[in-house]
């Protein structure tokens, strides 16, 4: 083989695309990966042990909690989880400013010691679904958890806060 041989450059690679979840802006897009969700106006929020607080790992189940965590969609298989929600909360941006718009809540087992967790992926699926749609599902919450979502939602921003509907207010309302 001569030297010039070796030096050929090889065949340039077709760039593939992606079938990952595209996170896209409010422009009107087509051809491919036309139809994603914009998940630019969502924020999770994690609650565990009565605290709450903002984790964006939790988009793509890399929370705090969840990191390390090998997840069942049978309870039985995390006998001595403690009990972790996700909220899902999308912010609406109006002429008068942002509001919460929407928020729900997914249970979650967790057992950190035993590094093994619960949770109905589905569930999470169509919660986040439905916040981006601007619905409250919050009825699951229980007081104390309420409670420490509408303190971290009201010290977030007070403003968006006071622009938020009656709904959600009165979801929270312990």
């Amino acid at each position: 083989m001569s030297e010039q041989e070796n030096t050929q450059q090889p065949a340039e690679k077709k760039e593939k695309k992606s079938l990952s979840l595209n996170v896209v802006s409010n422009k009107e897009h087509k051809g491919f990966g036309a139809g994603t969700i914009d998940l630019s106006a969502v924020s999770c929020v994690i609650i565990d042990n009565g605290e709450a607080y903002i984790d964006v790992g939790a988009m793509h189940a890399k929370s705090k909690v969840e990191k390390g965590i090998k997840f069942s969609a049978n309870k039985e298989d995390v006998p001595n989880g403690r009990l972790c929600w996700i909220v899902w909360v999308a912010v609406d941006r109006t002429e008068e400013g942002a509001s919460y718009a929407g928020a729900t809540a997914c249970p979650m087992l967790i057992d950190t010691e035993a590094r093994r967790g619960w949770k109905i992926l589905a569930q999470h699926v169509n919660n986040l679904d439905y916040a981006i749609k601007r619905r409250y599902v919050l009825d699951e919450l229980g007081v104390e958890e309420k409670r420490a979502l509408k303190n971290l939602l009201v010290t977030n921003n007070p403003e968006w806060w006071d622009r938020s509907p009656d709904k959600l207010k009165e979801a929270l309302d312990v």
